[in-house]
């Protein structure tokens, strides 16, 4: 059971890095198209995506918390600044990545399901081994009280 129970939870992380796996290279394109200098948005989608959308989940803005200390938002124009910081930003930004390797991932768990599927069925059914269970009574020797 435990063996399983690891097994599971290495599968899930590498599932977690696969639905996330291409939200480093769409941050960083996003954030230069906006007029992040390249050094800064490299920094900052360099960064675990797993943080960054976790905040977004918490209702954080991401691009804020990234780019805010740095003073980079100060420097672009109104509008570009608008728009990292803006709801929309960043859910759009992630959107086709995550759909990417969502995609993967349910493929890959169906390709999966079916191989269980597929070894179950191989393996036989409860009544092919209550058969050769029944196949072979146990042998009681006389005076010993003991089966063979």
């Amino acid at each position: 059971m435990a063996l399983g129970i690891n097994q599971i939870s290495a599968l899930s992380g590498q599932f977690v890095g696969l639905v996330l796996g291409g939200l480093p290279s769409a941050l960083d394109s996003g954030l230069r198209a906006q007029g992040v200098p390249p050094d800064v948005a490299h920094h900052a989608a360099s960064l675990p995506p797993v943080s960054t959308v976790f905040s977004a989940l918490l209702g954080v803005n991401p691009v804020q918390t990234l780019l805010g200390p740095t003073g980079v938002l100060d420097t672009l124009p109104a509008h570009n600044r608008a728009v990292l910081t803006g709801k929309e930003f960043f859910p759009h930004l992630i959107s086709a990545p995550f759909h990417h390797g969502l995609v993967i991932v349910f493929a890959t768990a169906a390709g999966m399901g079916l191989l269980a599927a597929t070894a179950s069925l191989l393996r036989g059914g409860p009544a092919m081994r209550a058969v050769t269970a029944e196949a072979k009574p146990p042998q009681i020797r006389a005076g010993s009280g003991r089966s063979s």
